[in-house]
C-alpha cells in the first residue's frame, strides 16, 4: 500500500503527504515551479533575492521572531533557488507541523519586504556573489551553463550579477512573486509522521490567499554550446565540458544517468580510475546529468595543473569513446546497484522523501512509485547507452575553463576528441 496521498486544493495548489509512521519528525515545505529562468534579463537574480527576503519580515513577525519561533520548537528553516524552482522547507519534530506550515504560509503571503531589510539583504547577496567568485571550481559552472545557453535565461546565474542586484527594486520582488507564485505552481509537501487530512486542512486555512493561477511564459532553452576561457592565476585550470542533454520526460533518461555513473560516478568509474588513480592527473573529476523541462546538459568537471592539460583532455575523449563502444556488464550492473542503493537509502531520511515527491508533481505532475523507478533502471540496456553514447557524440560542445589556459588545445582541437 502507497504511504503516498496528493489533494489538489481549490486554488490549485497540491497537497502532498509520504507518511512514515516509524520516525518522530516531519520535513514539509512550499515548492514552487519557478526560478531563475522565469526572470527577466534586466532583475537577473530576483528569485534568489525573494528568496532570501521571505525570511526577512512579515505583517505580524519580525524577521528574529521567525528564526526564534522555529528554534524554539527546535526546528529549522531553509530555502534554495535553482534555475528551474525554488523551494522553501522546514524539519520539526511531528506536534510541531503546524507551526512549521503557519510560518511558511506566512513569509509566502505577507512578506513586507522592508527597504531596510532589502538593503541589507542585498549586501548579503552581493557577499554569496563575493565568495562564488572566489570558488573557480564553483564559478566555471556559471560560464559553462552561460557558454551551453547564451543570451537567454537557462544560462544566466542564479545569484545574479553584482550589478543588477545592487539595483533591483523592491517592486521587482512583488512582481515576481505576484507572476509566479501562483497555486498551480506550487506544492504544500511533507515526509514522516503527519496525518494527510492534516496537511490538507492547514494548507485550506493558512494557503487561501495564493492566488490560482501564475505565468507560465518561461523562454524556452535553446543550447547553443561554445567556448569560454577565463585566464586567472590559479594552481588549477578548472575545466567543464558539455554536450546537449535529456528532459526527465524522455524514454533515455535513465539510461544516460546510467551512462554517467559509469563515466563519472563514484570510485570505481572510468574516469576516477583511469585520471586519478592511474595516472595521477586530478584530484578531483566526474560526470553529470542535469535535466530540464526542454533540454538538459551532460557534463564533466575536472581540475588540473596547467601542464597537465593536453594529456587530461585526451584521457577524457579516450574514456568517453571507449565507454560508448565496450561497457561490460560488470560495469552496467555495477551502476544500476548505484543508482538504485542511492535513491533506496535516500528514502530513510524525510527531507529527501518530501522534496522528491514535490519535484516528482511539479516535473511529471504524479508521484512516482519507487517500483517504477527501479524498473526503468533495470529496464536500461546496451542499445540504450548506444543512442546516448551516439547522441552525445553528435555534440555541439561546450567548455568552459578558468585558471591558466595557455596550454590548453583549441576548441575543435578538443571537439575531435569528444565528439564526431
Amino acid at each position: 500500500m502507497s504511504s503516498i496521498t496528493v489533494t489538489t486544493l481549490s486554488n490549485g495548489l497540491r497537497v502532498a503527504t509520504d507518511r512514515m509512521d516509524q520516525v518522530e519528525t516531519v520535513s514539509l515545505g512550499l515548492w514552487v515551479g519557478a526560478g531563475t529562468r522565469d526572470e527577466a534579463a534586466e532583475v537577473n537574480g530576483v528569485a534568489h533575492l525573494l528568496e532570501h527576503m521571505a525570511f526577512k519580515g512579515t505583517k505580524t513577525r519580525s524577521a528574529r521572531a521567525i528564526a526564534e519561533e522555529i528554534e524554539a520548537v527546535g526546528g529549522h528553516l531553509n530555502a534554495y533557488t535553482s534555475r528551474e524552482s525554488t523551494a522553501y522547507y522546514a524539519k520539526v519534530l511531528a506536534e510541531h507541523a503546524p507551526l512549521a506550515v503557519d510560518i511558511l504560509a506566512d513569509i509566502l503571503q505577507h512578506s513586507t519586504f522592508d527597504e531596510d531589510e532589502l538593503t541589507r539583504e542585498r549586501d548579503v547577496v552581493l557577499q554569496e556573489i563575493g565568495q562564488a567568485h572566489d570558488t573557480p571550481d564553483d564559478l566555471v559552472f556559471d560560464h559553462f551553463q552561460a557558454t551551453a545557453f547564451p543570451d537567454q535565461p537557462m544560462g544566466r546565474p542564479v545569484l545574479g550579477t553584482v550589478e543588477i542586484v545592487e539595483n533591483i527594486p523592491r517592486q521587482a520582488l512583488v512582481d515576481h512573486m505576484g507572476r509566479t507564485y501562483g497555486g498551480e505552481r506550487m506544492v504544500l509537501c511533507a515526509a514522516g509522521r503527519i496525518a494527510h487530512e492534516t496537511l490538507v486542512e492547514l494548507g485550506k486555512r493558512l494557503l487561501a490567499e495564493v492566488p490560482p493561477n501564475s505565468a507560465t511564459d518561461a523562454t524556452a532553452s535553446r543550447y547553443a554550446g561554445g567556448d569560454f576561457r577565463g585566464d586567472r592565476t590559479l594552481e588549477q585550470t578548472h575545466l567543464v565540458f558539455g554536450l546537449p542533454g535529456y528532459t526527465n520526460a524522455e524514454a533515455d533518461y535513465f539510461a544516460v544517468n546510467l551512462f554517467s555513473t559509469m563515466l563519472g560516478g563514484g570510485m570505481s568509474s572510468r574516469l576516477f580510475q583511469e585520471v586519478r588513480e592511474k595516472r595521477g592527473l586530478v584530484y578531483s573529476i566526474y560526470s553529470f546529468h542535469s535535466p530540464y523541462r526542454d533540454g538538459g546538459l551532460f557534463g564533466i568537471y575536472a581540475g588540473t595543473g596547467p601542464d597537465r592539460l593536453e594529456e587530461l583532455v585526451t584521457v577524457i575523449g579516450e574514456e568517453v569513446g571507449d565507454l560508448g563502444a565496450a561497457a561490460s556488464d560488470q560495469e552496467i550492473e555495477r551502476a544500476r546497484t548505484q543508482m538504485k542503493a542511492s535513491m533506496l537509502m535516500a528514502r530513510e531520511s524525510t527531507g529527501s522523501r518530501a522534496e522528491a515527491l514535490a519535484n516528482q508533481l511539479l516535473i511529471y505532475g504524479r508521484p512516482i512509485p519507487v517500483e517504477e523507478v527501479v524498473a526503468k533502471i533495470d529496464a536500461v540496456d546496451r542499445p540504450a547507452l548506444g543512442r546516448v553514447a551516439a547522441r552525445l557524440a553528435s555534440g555541439p560542445l561546450t567548455m568552459a575553463a578558468l585558471g591558466p589556459v595557455k596550454n590548453l588545445p583549441d576548441h575543435e582541437a578538443i571537439a575531435a576528441r569528444l565528439v564526431s
